[in-house]
């Protein structure tokens, strides 16, 4: 398995890209818990308004890293397109996320994610 580094390393676009992805992902985790909670038999509305500001922040925030991603890493228009996309439907930017790693188009992160960590160090005896 290879190691993920550290997650709260946000040196590079490239990491800063999988940081808010996650966290998006997250956030839509918690709206939804919200909006379940909204629809108990005595409602509770509170974490509608609080997850759902919250999740409309990290969701401009993504927009914002993604163009800038976009920008710096050589994103096609296509690619940009759907790393914005991919912000709509629940948890799809982290399954962008894990396709532009394996694709190549997150630079440090995908040269990472290249390296076969499944094969033997050492393939002859």
């Amino acid at each position: 398995m290879v190691a993920m580094g550290n997650f709260f390393d946000l040196s590079t676009v490239a990491k800063r890209f999988r940081f808010i992805a996650v966290l998006e992902a997250i956030s839509w985790a918690f709206l939804i818990v919200g909006m379940v909670f909204k629809r108990l038999p005595e409602p509770v509305t509170w974490p509608v308004r609080v997850f759902g500001m919250t999740h409309g922040i990290i969701f401009v925030v993504f927009v914002i890293v993604a163009l800038l991603a976009a920008r710096e890493l050589g994103w096609n228009v296509k690619t940009a397109a759907l790393a914005l996309v991919s912000s709509i439907p629940p948890f799809c930017t982290v399954l962008f996320e894990m396709w532009a790693v394996r694709s190549g188009k997150l630079g440090e992160l995908s040269a990472a994610g290249s390296i076969d960590a499944g094969a033997p160090a050492s393939a002859t005896s």
